[in-house]
Protein backbone atom coordinates (compact mmCIF):
# COMPACT_ATOMS: atom_id res chain seq x y z
CA UNK A 1 0.00 0.00 0.00
CA UNK A 2 1.76 2.96 -0.98
CA UNK A 3 1.23 6.84 1.09
CA UNK A 4 -1.20 7.75 -1.65
CA UNK A 5 -4.31 5.23 -0.99
CA UNK A 6 -3.77 4.30 2.83
CA UNK A 7 -6.71 4.42 4.76
CA UNK A 8 -6.93 7.15 7.38
CA UNK A 9 -9.71 6.51 10.30
CA UNK A 10 -10.88 7.83 13.59
CA UNK A 11 -9.10 6.19 16.60
CA UNK A 12 -12.55 5.22 18.56
CA UNK A 13 -10.59 5.76 21.79
CA UNK A 14 -8.92 8.99 21.37
CA UNK A 15 -10.30 10.55 18.45
CA UNK A 16 -7.20 10.95 16.30
CA UNK A 17 -5.96 10.12 12.92
CA UNK A 18 -5.32 6.09 12.40
CA UNK A 19 -3.71 4.37 9.37
CA UNK A 20 -6.36 1.43 8.73
CA UNK A 21 -3.46 -0.79 6.79
CA UNK A 22 -1.12 -3.84 7.69
CA UNK A 23 1.54 -2.13 8.74
CA UNK A 24 -0.91 -0.81 12.01
CA UNK A 25 -0.86 -3.83 14.24
CA UNK A 26 -3.18 -2.09 16.20
CA UNK A 27 -5.81 -0.88 13.56
CA UNK A 28 -8.25 0.91 14.16
CA UNK A 29 -6.94 2.17 17.43
CA UNK A 30 -3.59 4.80 16.49
CA UNK A 31 -1.87 3.13 19.61
CA UNK A 32 -1.49 0.27 21.89
CA UNK A 33 -2.51 2.45 24.52
CA UNK A 34 -5.93 3.31 23.16
CA UNK A 35 -6.26 -0.28 22.19
CA UNK A 36 -5.31 -1.19 25.84
CA UNK A 37 -7.68 1.57 26.87
CA UNK A 38 -10.95 -0.11 24.53
CA UNK A 39 -10.05 -3.80 26.03
CA UNK A 40 -10.64 -2.52 29.29
CA UNK A 41 -13.95 -0.95 29.04
CA UNK A 42 -14.78 -4.05 27.28
CA UNK A 43 -12.91 -6.08 30.48
CA UNK A 44 -14.93 -4.16 33.06
CA UNK A 45 -17.93 -4.63 31.26
CA UNK A 46 -18.15 -0.46 31.18
CA UNK A 47 -19.45 -1.28 27.20
CA UNK A 48 -22.61 -3.66 26.82
CA UNK A 49 -24.71 -4.89 24.27
CA UNK A 50 -27.98 -3.87 24.70
CA UNK A 51 -30.71 -6.98 24.19
CA UNK A 52 -34.14 -7.43 25.51
CA UNK A 53 -35.07 -8.39 28.82
CA UNK A 54 -35.54 -12.60 28.24
CA UNK A 55 -38.23 -14.16 30.21
CA UNK A 56 -36.12 -15.55 32.51
CA UNK A 57 -34.93 -12.10 33.66
CA UNK A 58 -38.78 -11.74 33.70
CA UNK A 59 -39.18 -14.55 35.71
CA UNK A 60 -36.94 -13.72 38.10
CA UNK A 61 -38.29 -10.27 38.78
CA UNK A 62 -41.88 -11.72 39.45
CA UNK A 63 -40.64 -13.98 41.56
CA UNK A 64 -38.26 -12.05 43.73
CA UNK A 65 -41.29 -9.03 43.84
CA UNK A 66 -43.40 -11.98 45.64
Amino acid sequence: MTATNRRIVTCPTCGGNSVYAPENPYRPFCSERCKNVDFGGWATESYRVPTPPSSVDTDDESSSAH
